[in-house]
């Protein structure tokens, strides 16, 4: 395939991979939210019958991996190569996922941007004549997440106004140099920025810089605006991230045309699940991206979405370190088959 580079950050393709199935794998919480008829596989079970938490999340992305092979007509022995990741330390969900698959395997480690990284590499490899198809694939689970990077939840400490909720799911999509489905038209691979935010609840705010300039480069590069787009949804900046991104954008004369959403927005209700701020983790723009848009593409109801994962690139040692929370951010631009 022929491909075009954009500017510093992003590039284009002459022939377009395409997205030819996709899967979501979605926990209680999340089945009883706003998109819940989108979910493939909706888990009333916070263990999904494992005995951990983190056993839950590798079974969550083997349900992903599963339904996705029977939804694309597809064995094991015909996928080319898996990208994946999550937040667990060492990112042992995908590992564990994946050990003795017999499939080829690229690890990621892109905080919430997970989905995005691992789509865009995905379209890479793709594109670039590397294979013939590939799998992006990621999870997270709340009460993993929660006992990794803040309290054990027995703790029971209170929740701050800008916390967010990390989404318990798993989201898989099939990316194939043919076939019918949405295609993948360009991609931005974003710059890592850093707001001085050390508060590792309100990430969203440490996010939101980094999704404002991966977005302000990909019009640059590739010579679109707002206008172009239907919508343009970040991963998980929750409803304070989303403001500031707004507000961070209206000041330096970035007209996002009233098309911005949010993965995290959308993925519950706030009005009714007490999550504060919205959803988070790698699970929430991937349950939204392989549920609800790649769906409401597919069927027409959107015909051109910048993906913009958006990830908190924190860990423990830096957060008890009290060192500020770097932010990253990649976008895909996916169009209607």
């Amino acid at each position: 395939m022929e491909n075009h580079r954009c500017g510093k950050s992003s590039f284009s393709f002459q022939e377009m991979p395409v997205i030819a199935g996709w899967a979501s794998v979605a926990g209680k919480k999340e089945s009883e939210g706003p998109l819940k008829q989108y979910y493939d596989v909706a888990e009333k079970d916070t263990y999904f019958g494992q005995k951990t938490w983190e056993q839950a999340e590798r079974h969550m992305q083997e349900l992903a991996i599963e339904t996705l092979l029977k939804k694309t007509g597809k064995t094991k022995t015909d996928i080319n190569l898996v990208f994946s990741g999550d937040l667990l330390n060492q990112c042992i969900g995908s590992s564990f996922t994946l050990r003795n698959a017999g499939l080829p395997h690229l690890g990621l480690y892109g905080a919430c941007s997970t989905m995005a990284e691992s789509l865009l590499l995905s379209a890479m490899a793709v594109g670039g004549g590397f294979a013939e198809n590939a799998i992006a694939l990621t999870s997270s689970h709340f009460a993993s997440s929660e006992r990794q990077y803040r309290f054990p939840l027995g703790y029971g400490g209170q929740r701050t106004p800008t916390a967010q909720w990390t989404v318990t799911g798993s989201g898989a999509a099939l990316v194939c140099a043919a076939g019918k489905g949405p295609r993948i038209r360009s991609c931005t691979i974003g710059t890592v920025v850093d707001l001085g935010i050390t508060d590792a609840n309100n990430m969203g705010a440490a996010m939101a810089p980094a999704a404002l300039e991966t977005i302000r480069t990909h019009f640059s590069d590739t010579g679109t605006s707002a206008d172009d787009y239907d919508l343009i949804i970040t991963g998980d900046l929750g409803q304070i991230g989303k403001e500031l991104l707004l507000s961070m954008a209206q000041k330096e004369g970035l007209n996002l045309g009233g098309k911005i959403a949010d993965c995290g927005c959308l993925v519950f209700d706030r009005m009714k699940q007490d999550v504060h701020a919205g959803g988070s983790g790698c699970g929430c723009s991937a349950i939204t991206l392989c549920g609800y848009l790649l769906n409401k593409i597919s069927c027409g109801k959107l015909k051109r979405v910048l993906f913009c994962g958006t990830g908190a690139l924190l860990s423990p040692t830096s957060s008890q370190q009290g060192l500020a929370i770097p932010g990253v951010c990649h976008a895909v631009s996916i169009i209607g088959g």
